[in-house]
């Protein structure tokens, strides 16, 4: 199984859509599993089930932090560089998805009560985000 299907796996097993990204991919860079899986878990629909960017996205932001973000305030090289890949990944995404608003992308406010049981009956929480994790970690495992 490769990490794209790692990804989707660790989604389909319970975990949201940030943790599945963020935690698939963290160790690479020195954050353990457990440790990733907790700091993903604000991100979860579209941060803190809010709606705004997809979690897959939020963990994928993240990841790019982790590989190329700075650690001296001098680093604006890294800092620039960092912040032209999260844009890069986002134009990414938004050509497969149009969008990277997790209300917009699931076509259903979540964050009220209605609209998170629309997108259950809808079932979009088994069939479209699968697919939009699978998006997010093959646009960032192209960049990492």
């Amino acid at each position: 199984m490769n990490d794209v299907e790692r990804a989707v796996s660790c989604f389909k097993s319970g975990f949201c859509c940030s943790q599945a990204i963020f935690s698939t991919y963290a160790p690479r860079f020195g954050v353990d599993r457990d440790m990733a899986l907790k700091i993903a878990t604000g991100f979860c629909g579209g941060m803190g089930r809010m709606g705004k960017t997809c979690g897959a996205v939020s963990g994928s932001f993240m990841l790019i932090g982790l590989k190329y973000g700075r650690t001296t305030v001098e680093d604006e090289e890294a800092k620039e560089k960092t912040y032209r890949l999260v844009r890069e990944f986002a134009e990414k995404f938004k050509s497969r998805n149009g969008t990277i608003v997790c209300n917009d992308l699931l076509d259903c406010d979540i964050s009220t009560p209605e609209g998170h049981q629309l997108a259950e009956e809808k079932n979009l929480f088994d069939t479209l985000c699968p697919k939009l994790v699978q998006d997010a970690a093959e646009i960032v495992e192209e960049m990492l």
